[in-house]
């Protein structure tokens, strides 16, 4: 079988103009695949996929407890934020607590995701920093492991040092590799990001909606970063954006952390198909990239569907992302949008 199949297709009158093709795994918390669609094996960075087991070692090493964080700032911490002026609010209050400043960060600056908050510091003259980083919330809870530990703060994003160390450790732990089974790289925000096969990525995301045989301080902790993450989604992302909308949605039922490229990852929680539905970790890889965003959030859609998890209200809440016609400038419909894959069920 390909590697990458059809996912996504867009026509124009009756002719298909757009094809994203890609991957799919869907894995339960005993590392089974239950589903797929292409190669499950295909390796892929998960780029921000992975933030809340970048933010697991924090809990581990004791920084809730240190720092009094709430689940707000723990959800902060997985997030990609668009930079509205709430997540800024929580982000300077935590990191005055934790004793850093925007100063130490080292993600670069860019102007928020939101385009009103932009919009503002622009007519205002206010230049953009680190903290407006959609990643400034992964980057302070690096810091917050490091003041925790009492390890040095400066060059932190190294791959070499103590706290990205314990981050790539617990990483292969999660997807059941070994150390150097991780493909290391280099992340837009200068952190590194990891590339895994789809399966053992999906299997990271299974133990953290049910973690199952894990050590219960660990399990304990995933639960803590699964909860806050549900229960602040518009700290994940932000207004009008997939992953806060879909949580919003689902009411408990799946947590959801995109990642640039093409890259989609999400948890469905036990019992969320029926009552003895186990706990599911489901991976997404884009081959082109997906730099609309538009394939992505129709994917996970239908595989909801297919799944049998979405119910027709929670399908309506989030119909713009879903199978959608096509129009031009003027608003005539001009083809369709649409999903074209089946999950391959693997029976027990």
């Amino acid at each position: 079988m390909p590697k990458f199949l059809p996912l996504v297709e867009m026509t124009r009158g009756t002719v298909v103009e757009i094809i994203h093709a890609g991957a799919i795994a869907v894995v339960d918390s005993d590392g089974r695949l239950v589903a797929s669609y292409g190669d499950p094996a295909s390796v892929a960075n998960l780029r921000s996929s992975s933030k809340p087991f970048q933010t697991l070692p924090l809990l581990e090493s004791g920084g809730v407890e240190k720092f009094n964080l709430s689940s707000q700032e723990i959800a902060l911490m997985c997030a990609s934020h668009s930079a509205t002026p709430q997540h800024i609010a929580v982000l300077e209050a935590l990191q005055q607590r934790i004793g850093i400043t925007v100063n130490d960060l080292l993600c670069g600056a860019h102007y928020p995701i939101h385009e009103e908050s932009a919009k503002d510091m622009l007519l205002r003259g206010e230049p953009a920093t680190a903290n407006h980083n959609n990643c400034s919330g992964k980057h302070t809870g690096m810091l917050a492991q490091a003041r925790a530990r009492g390890v040095e703060i400066s060059d932190y994003t190294n791959p070499t040092h103590p706290i990205q160390q314990t981050i790539i450790q617990t990483f292969a732990e999660m997807c059941d590799l070994a150390l150097d089974e991780v493909e290391l790289g280099i992340d837009g925000c200068s952190a590194p990001t990891f590339a895994v096969p789809l399966h053992n990525a999906a299997l990271a995301y299974a133990r953290l909606v049910d973690p199952r045989g894990i050590p219960l301080k660990t399990a304990n902790n995933l639960r803590k970063i699964a909860r806050a993450m549900v229960e602040y989604p518009d700290m994940v992302a932000g207004p009008e954006r997939f992953d806060t909308l879909l949580m919003q949605a689902m009411n408990g039922k799946v947590v959801c952390k995109g990642g640039a490229d093409g890259y989609q990852a999400f948890g469905i929680f036990p019992g969320a198909a029926g009552s003895a539905s186990p706990g599911l970790g489901v991976t997404i890889k884009v081959i082109d990239g997906d730099a609309s965003g538009r394939a992505r959030p129709l994917i996970t859609l239908e595989i909801l569907r297919q799944l049998g998890v979405i119910a027709p209200s929670e399908q309506q809440a989030l119909r713009r992302f879903d199978k959608r016609p096509v129009t031009n400038w003027r608003g005539i419909e001009v083809g369709v949008m649409r999903p074209v894959f089946q999950l391959d069920l693997h029976p027990q």
